[in-house]
């Protein structure tokens, strides 16, 4: 699940449309339009206009417009984005053809990013696309045996469930005034306006309250119990996801994005937290310098590595959710870091040496005859003690308790996966005839297949102190089975497997084979002329460019970031500093949800300009941060709260609701918000009413239906999938639910039975689209 956000009620915005995109000016009727462009290309050229000479020329524009002709203004127009995308760094070329800004590849001609150093991880892709694929799906993942990645990223890579799917503000529901409610058409959007084409006009509703994915419920995680697909939890009462006083599952802060063409961000998450550097832990990447897996290169020697991949926010993502409380797993206390470490297993006798990395003094010998009989005697070997200072705020715990459970389970034991699954179909129990449920290889031999043999090949375990992290190393034990802290190195290092198999799966989900992408392959016929004209409001009077910019729609693509870098300055006055590809465009008070202004565990901003701004970006980074003009001060405001991360477009009519909050319905409600300007005024969201004509909005909605990938509609290869079964809500309704008896506790803490919706296993061929959210035709 990647809505973007794992705390408990919490919001973050679909930003799309910012800058203020005005009508330039013409001097006289003489002036042709070609005359009008190439004068103000020549000017650009040869000086350098400061940005506020271009603001003022602007405004002085936008006065005078109203007494020209229509083809004038249409010159003006596209003469004003060429001032502004060179001015403001925008992607828009300045090269003008007929009255499109730029001439974009299709999606198709845009590299896939990839990390540099893949190839000291991954041996084989084909491999590790197919342990991502089962992971990605696999019901087990969940600490109920339910939930799974897939669970919120079903419909479009994106969820369209409508039951149980609210998080409330403040903890109170707005909108159906307790959990388990069935949403309505009537309920969008969710800040109505008297008249939808004015923000100023009377406000008829009003909610802070978000359209989420329901996850797990709220629980106590106790441990794992090998070889089954349920953890061992204890229910906790849970306050606010409740009816009646029995706990209904926990809905996320934020609306679940789509996961295709996800590949092409250069940050995940709707606040950017899923960093572009993946450390094999956990998703902050460099930011976390404690972050460190075991490498063992040779069977008998392990030691503590510190892992960067580059263009890998998909994999920092990936590890986020299964340790979240809310969406896959229960609630589990910290744990602090540990010193790195070298274990040596002899070859002449029956211990361990372990050795700082740092120094390479030896701190202790493990005898393994103490651990060979039993994994409680190796409490008094314990090899790898917690560093002096232990920090402000712990780590979380680490993903090898989830190795520990799924290398113990078959792959997909509860789901039918297709005869001709395009990635598992060899690997699928079933055939053409009898469907099966499973594969026929284990979670370790997919490991073993697909990654390279020191990340997983050890005659060494590792035990872990539950309650400090303390780690002891010995032998792999041969008269027993190993205890729940005992960890195999595959297990250990499961957090880096499962990044990056997911990562290689979801870089696969790429829906270039739309008719917008035949269209810029020079097939003009792909659009008609209405999604034409509206592919020309998108870039001229709808300013739809300013944020989804480039081939992939989004100013926050890995593309993007290499061009113009990192942090910039927003183009309009006061010409704030921003991180590329976010924008704050006023779906709700930036109060509400800090989004990019947040913090990550370490206490550091999420806003790279504000690490700019305050001299940690290269202590963080390791590179210097991009040279502003003008430079940055300390006291300026920085575009960070209440910004969130500019989405592509692709698939968009099948992804309702919109926004980050899920306050949209429909496309054309999306438009209206736009066209009046946002619905909340603040000192970082300056985009401007649009004053799009009700056939222009018609247009634009069009366009925005081009960019519909069919394979995706259809679930044809590569969207197809295993069956799966999601929580949608529970019997009864927000007054009353149906409670499972089986869940027992001391303290009376009472569960809601689920109800469980199928999603059927379909193979490459695809089959019947699923319905869109609340089944509202675009």
């Amino acid at each position: 699940m990647s809505n973007g956000k794992n705390t408990n009620h919490s919001r973050s915005s679909e930003p799309e449309l910012s800058q203020d995109i005005i009508l330039a000016r013409q001097k006289k009727e003489g002036n042709t339009n070609s005359s009008l462009i190439e004068m103000l290309l020549r000017l650009l050229n040869s000086i350098k206009i400061l940005p506020i000479l271009m603001f003022s020329i602007l405004k002085r524009f936008g006065r005078i417009t109203s007494q020209l002709s229509k083809s004038i203004k249409r010159s003006v127009t596209i003469a004003a984005l060429v001032v502004v995308a060179i001015l403001a760094g925008h992607t828009l070329s300045a090269q003008l053809v007929s009255a499109q800004v730029a001439t974009l590849p299709p999606l198709s001609a845009v590299p896939v990013p990839e990390p540099d150093n893949i190839g000291d991880f991954i041996r084989n892709k084909t491999a590790a696309i197919a342990l991502g694929k089962a992971l990605f799906w696999d019901m087990q993942l969940g600490t109920d045996g339910i939930q799974s990645c897939a669970s919120c990223h079903f419909h479009a890579g994106a969820d369209n469930r409508s039951k149980n799917q609210i998080s409330p503000g403040n903890d109170n529901f707005t909108i159906g005034g307790a959990p388990n409610y069935q949403l309505t058409a009537a309920d969008y959007p969710f800040h109505k306006l008297a008249d939808p084409t004015n923000n100023n006009s009377t406000v008829l509703a009003d909610t802070n309250d978000v359209a989420g994915s329901q996850g797990v419920f709220r629980t106590q995680f106790n441990d794992v119990i090998p070889g089954s697909d349920r953890d061992d939890v204890t229910p906790l009462k849970d306050t606010v996801f409740n009816v009646q006083g029995t706990n209904v599952r926990q809905v996320t802060g934020r609306n679940s994005p789509s996961v295709i063409n996800a590949v092409f961000n250069f940050r995940n998450f709707w606040d950017g937290r899923a960093q572009d550097i993946f450390n094999g832990v956990n998703g902050f990447g460099a930011r976390d310098p404690e972050a460190l897996v075991l490498k063992a290169s040779t069977p008998r020697r392990l030691e503590d590595v510190q892992v960067r991949l580059n263009n890998s926010s998909l994999a920092s993502q990936a590890v986020g959710p299964p340790l979240a409380a809310i969406e896959t797993f229960a609630e589990v206390p910290p744990i602090a870091p540990f010193a790195p470490l070298v274990a040596d297993l002899s070859e002449t006798d029956n211990t361990v040496k372990i050795s700082d990395v740092a120094s390479g003094r030896v701190i202790n010998t493990i005898n393994n005859d103490a651990a060979e009989s039993t994994p409680e005697s190796s409490n008094n070997a314990i090899a790898s003690r917690r560093r002096p200072s232990t920090p402000t705020t712990p780590l979380r715990r680490f993903g090898r308790k989830l190795g520990k459970k799924l290398l113990a389970v078959q792959p997909l034991a509860k789901q039918v996966v297709a005869y001709n699954d395009s990635v598992l179909g060899l690997l699928s129990k079933s055939t053409r005839n009898v469907p099966q449920k499973g594969l026929n290889i284990t979670y370790e031999k997919l490991i073993e297949q697909a990654f390279q043999p020191q990340w997983w090949r050890s005659n060494m375990v590792i035990r872990v102190d539950p309650q400090t992290g303390d780690r002891s190393f010995y032998r792999k034990p041969r008269k027993r089975p190993l205890s729940t802290i005992e960890y195999t190195l595959p297990e250990y290092n499961f957090s880096l497997f499962f990044g990056l198999a997911i990562q290689a799966y979801e870089a696969t989900l790429i829906s270039d084979q739309t008719p917008f992408d035949q269209f810029l392959s020079g097939k003009n016929s792909a659009l008609t002329q209405q999604q034409q004209r509206g592919w020309q409001i998108f870039q001229n009077q709808g300013i739809c460019i300013a944020c989804h910019t480039g081939t992939e729609l989004t100013a926050a693509s890995v593309s993007r970031v290499k061009s113009v870098g990192r942090i910039g300055r927003v183009p309009v006055p006061p010409f704030p500093p921003e991180d590329t590809g976010f924008f704050n465009i006023g779906v709700r008070p930036k109060e509400e949800d800090p989004g990019l202004g947040g913090k990550d565990t370490f206490g550091n901003s999420l806003s790279e300009a504000t690490l700019a701004q305050q001299g940690k970006f290269q202590q963080i980074f390791g590179e210097a941060p991009p040279t502003l003009n003008p430079p940055l001060t300390p006291n300026e405001e920085v575009v960070s709260t209440g910004a969130f991360k500019a989405p592509g477009l692709r698939n968009v009519e099948l992804t309702a609701p919109y926004f980050h909050n899920g306050g949209q319905l429909t496309l054309r409600q999306v438009v209206e918000f736009y066209n009046r300007g946002g619905d909340f005024r603040s000192s970082t969201n300056l985009i401007p009413p649009l004053n799009l004509t009700e056939a222009q909005k018609d247009d634009l909605v069009a366009f925005l239906r081009s960019l519909t990938d069919e394979r995706v509609r259809y679930q044809k290869a590569p969207f197809d999938h295993p069956q799966l079964l999601i929580p949608n809500g529970h019997p009864g309704n927000q007054n009353s639910v149906v409670v499972n008896y089986s869940v027992q506790t001391e303290d009376g803490t009472q569960q809601a039975a689920d109800s469980l919706l199928e999603i059927p296993a379909v193979g490459r061929n695809g089959g019947q689209p699923l319905p869109n959210f609340l089944r509202v035709n675009q």
